[in-house]
């Protein structure tokens, strides 16, 4: 055994010096800092699972870009996973940031992003290393320990003096001491190991060594394994399939198997990677196979194909909600138009408004997708929530059938909350869906809502709650209910019980984040066999009365003018609606297609023309913005109002827009459009 551990040693020894020193320090590898940055929680999450489970165990993880210089002036990380599209500051900004910290220091940052076309600007940015959305997860957490390898270089070898001395030490020393420490850490490396590995003599077949990790991966203790040949051990039984597979690890040097299928002593079958190195020791060649469980990770991989899904389609359904607000803007304003001409009956008026609201509902629902696609934000107002969720009642019963018994149980008094109205939706209807697929028989589901008032003591009880006076949104129902070892789990993303194609895991994941991004919690009770209630707890709005709610609510008489109004918008039945609402508001109209078509209207008509409403996304080759930038420098006195499908905050990411200043979301009702219009029109 001396000689064998020997020369092991000496080929240690052998090895370039990075792999050296990779063997020395490997773990201290797994103890490294890491950081990931990212807008979007799921994805933070994932990503930390996936580290996690390849054993890295100091990591920490921000949503927010802005924070990052100050949290590695503080806990100074050994690598950063980087996005690099987030909204207020990109990931090109935060790297400059960073390089005004690490002047010194060697930093790694490896970026990961879905635009590969970024790749060389990330790298002269100061990346050290770039993936590509899809990526797939090996090649992460292999560029993970590349880039902490490289770090690891540069700690321990300093100088270049320094490096060509360390060399020298490691290739020449042939003192026992030498050898004698080389073997203890080859040892110590091989024992702790968190992969299992086999030595095979590569002519026999028969097993030299196996690391202590090989009985916790597959149950066999290290006397079952020694002196075996690979194919008579329990886990690699059938005979032939073994034999062909040695077979293969025999003629090449290096072999890889994704995937494989083992079987445990105790009959479980875990998926494996298995892969392999040959060379020679004292003239006698050796197969070093190192052997890793990978079935958390196929997990975590299945996550990720999802995630990455769920993002590609949110890119399309952004692109379909900025389309469809054209059509529910085009609908908004034939509403409006048939209410402002004045010859309807009662009925008929009613008729417009319910139009009218089925179009705000709609652009709710749109606003969804936008926020989905990340091409949105909330919109919070001052709201009524037992009014937002009394609209809601209808479309729930279609949804949740015939044999689900919806009970209101709403609170007798208003309960303001500062929300996002579209997204109190989503939470309601999430949690109604979940409760419906939990009672396949049908059953009963009470949605109630209240008002809770915490003390100090009671917020000493829990985590999560905090003293003072907060609105209770209650879904219950008479399901299936949580078993107690789920329950903890059911909030996290792709997360599921149901079986494949009946449920994505995002429900409730999305209810979690809305209601964070609200500044609530969420209290979930549950017995099995019995039902499940949700208890969501939002901030009271202090001071709110009916009054200055409806005062907020109150819709402004709409005013008109005769000056000249240059339109431009690229879809022709909006722009048609629009034109007509302000032409019987008493504006002369002149209208464009796109910005060319605009540049020429506004050369015959210059003199004229003292508003510009034009949409920001138009075909042509010029935008609405660079269009307004335009005609600003011809007239300074211009007044310019932009439109757009995304918000203001969206929308005017690289220049300031003001809602109702010199911004409309569509789709816009008419009197927001006449009170905009004339605003701007009045100032001076």
């Amino acid at each position: 055994m001396r000689h064998w551990n020997l020369a092991k040693a000496r080929l240690v020894k052998t090895h370039n010096l990075e792999r050296i020193l990779f063997m020395i320090d490997a773990s201290d590898i797994l103890k490294a800092s890491i950081l990931i940055v990212d807008d979007q929680a799921a994805n933070v999450t994932l990503l930390e699972k996936v580290l996690r489970g390849a054993g890295y165990v100091s990591i920490a993880s921000t949503t927010d870009p802005r924070a990052v210089c100050e949290l590695h002036r503080q806990h100074r990380f050994s690598l950063i996973l980087l996005d690099l599209q987030m909204p207020g500051l990109d990931g090109f900004q935060v790297m400059e940031g960073l390089k005004a910290i690490e002047t010194d220091s060697y930093l790694p940052v490896l970026v990961i992003t879905a635009q590969p076309d970024h790749k060389l600007r990330a790298l002269k940015a100061g990346a050290k290393d770039f993936v590509s959305k899809p990526f797939d997860l090996a090649e992460v957490l292999m560029r993970v320990r590349n880039l902490l390898e490289v770090r690891l270089l540069h700690l321990k070898m300093g100088t270049r003096a320094e490096q060509a001395e360390l060399r020298t030490e490691l290739v020449e020393s042939q003192s026992e001491e030498a050898i004698r420490s080389s073997e203890l850490r080859y040892r110590r490396l091989f024992e702790t190991a968190q992969d299992g590995i086999l030595i095979l003599d590569a002519d026999a077949g028969q097993v030299v060594d196996a690391n202590p990790f090989m009985k916790d991966l597959l149950g066999y203790s290290q006397a079952e394994f020694l002196g075996k040949k690979l194919w008579e051990i329990g886990p690699f039984k059938g005979v032939a399939a073994s034999k062909i597979a040695f077979a293969e690890l025999q003629q090449k040097d290096k072999v890889r198997f994704e995937g494989l299928p083992l079987e445990t002593k105790d009959g479980r079958r875990v998926e494996v990677e298995f892969i392999s190195n040959t060379y020679l020791m004292d003239e006698k060649r050796l197969i070093q196979c190192n052997i890793r469980d990978i079935t958390e990770r196929r997990k975590l991989e299945a996550h990720i194909r999802q995630a990455q899904k769920m993002d590609g389609i949110g890119q399309l359904a952004g692109g379909v909600a900025h389309d469809f607000n054209n059509i529910l803007a085009v609908i908004q304003m034939q509403a409006d138009l048939l209410k402002i001409g004045g010859n309807l009956s009662p009925a008929q008026f009613d008729f417009a408004e319910e139009i009218g609201a089925a179009v705000q509902r709609a652009a709710a629902l749109t606003r969804q997708l936008l926020l989905f696609s990340r091409k949105e934000i909330l919109q919070l107002h001052d709201l009524d929530l037992n009014r937002s969720l009394n609209l809601m009642t209808k479309m729930l019963q279609r949804i949740l059938g015939e044999n689900v018994q919806m009970q209101f149980k709403f609170a007798p008094q208003p309960l303001f909350i500062h929300a996002d109205a579209g997204m109190m939706d989503q939470v309601l209807m999430n949690l109604a869906i979940n409760s419906r697929d939990a009672m396949p028989q049908g059953g009963r589901l009470v949605i109630e809502t209240s008002i809770a008032e915490f003390d100090e003591a009671a917020a000493q009880q829990s985590t999560h709650i905090r003293p003072g006076i907060f609105v209770c949104l209650s879904v219950s129902d008479t399901g299936c209910g949580i078993p107690v070892e789920i329950l903890p789990r059911i909030f996290e993303p792709f997360f599921t019980t149901k079986g494949v194609g009946k449920g994505t895991g995002l429900g409730l994941a999305t209810v979690f984040g809305i209601v964070q991004q609200h500044q609530g919690w969420i209290h979930v009770y549950s017995e099995p066999g019995h039902g499940t209630t949700f208890r969501i707890y939002l901030p009271w709005l202090v001071g709110m009365t009916e009054q200055n709610l409806a005062k907020k609510m109150l819709v402004p008489p709409m005013l008109g003018g005769t000056e000249t109004i240059l339109l431009v918008e690229d879809d022709a039945f909006l722009r048609a609606s629009v034109g007509k609402a302000l032409t019987q508001l008493g504006y002369r109209l002149l209208e464009a297609g796109n910005g060319a078509e605009a540049l020429v209207v506004w050369e015959n008509n210059r003199a004229d023309i003292q508003l510009v409403l034009t949409d920001l996304v138009m075909p042509g080759g010029m935008n609405g913005k660079e269009l307004g930038e335009r005609l600003l420098q011809e007239n300074p006195k211009l007044k310019v109002v932009y439109a757009s499908g995304y918000s203001a905050e969206v929308a005017g990411k690289n220049f300031p827009l003001e809602e109702g200043v010199n911004f409309l979301t569509k789709p816009f009702q008419t009197f927001k459009l006449a009170q905009t219009v004339r605003q701007n029109l009045n100032k001076k």
